[in-house]
């Protein structure tokens, strides 16, 4: 069975050509290459953004004409599949899609979706996700979920992570001009624990709990480890990456 693995990415799962069309990313292509299969089987979920039709639409036309087997898990109105858990488990890899990390974990947590998804990390299906979909499988975080400045969120069990990935987690750390302040500050004042950060551009490839790789399709890009140093401030190590799909 293959090892537990989480790709969380930074910021950019998806690209669009000169005809605006919707194609994957260097990162997703990597985290898909986890799987050793060519057409493996790949859901995504947009909860984050309440499942608009577009955006699931956009989903499948990323996957045009690849041997990718794509299929999607709505869960607005109701879910989209009877089994949700069989489906889950039957895939490959599961991606999911940024927007609000808040509302996403009040749902999965309303449809019992952390103990499934802990089973089907388990089982080997690889996970990945942009964003919030970087956001939900640590304990805790950063967001802007609430309003348009930065919270913590995952410090009661309303907003609980996943939990697969211990500590806290930060996206879009070079892409929006607050992050990396409001993160440090959380961290160092000790309301969120230490954690991973990761630029836009930027995947952080866990296996089990371990860091094992950090990838970029982005030069000059990083991910980032954050710690408390015991003084109100954070203890800040950059993690070098590997470039992707160059």
């Amino acid at each position: 069975m293959p090892d537990p693995t989480i790709v969380a990415i930074g910021g950019g799962a998806f690209r669009y050509d000169d005809r605006y069309r919707p194609r994957p990313s260097a990162l997703t292509t990597y985290a898909l290459s986890l799987t050793g299969k060519e057409d493996a089987k790949v859901t995504s979920l947009h909860t984050a953004t309440g499942d608009p039709p577009e955006r699931i639409a956009s989903w499948y036309q990323a996957w045009a004409g690849s041997p990718v087997q794509a299929s999607h898990l709505a869960l607005f109105p109701m879910p989209n599949h009877d089994d949700v858990r069989a489906h889950l488990l039957a895939q490959d890899a599961v991606f999911v899609n940024g927007g609000s990390v808040a509302n996403l974990l009040a749902c999965w947590h309303a449809h019992r979706l952390p103990a499934i998804f802990r089973e089907v990390w388990e089982a080997g299906v690889v996970l990945f996700g942009v964003s919030a979909g970087m956001l939900c499988w640590f304990d805790n975080g950063v967001t802007d979920s609430f309003r348009p400045q930065l919270d913590p969120f995952g410090l009661d069990a309303r907003t609980a992570g996943v939990g697969l990935l211990p500590g806290s987690a930060c996206p879009h750390y070079d892409e929006e001009a607050n992050r990396r302040p409001v993160y440090q500050r959380l961290v160092g004042d000790g309301t969120l624990p230490a954690g991973y950060a990761a630029d836009g551009g930027v995947g952080l490839h866990f296996t089990r709990t371990d860091l094992t790789a950090v990838v970029t399709e982005r030069d000059g890009s990083a991910g980032w480890r954050v710690e408390p140093d015991g003084a109100g401030g954070v203890t800040e190590t950059r993690l070098e990456a590997l470039p992707v799909g160059r």
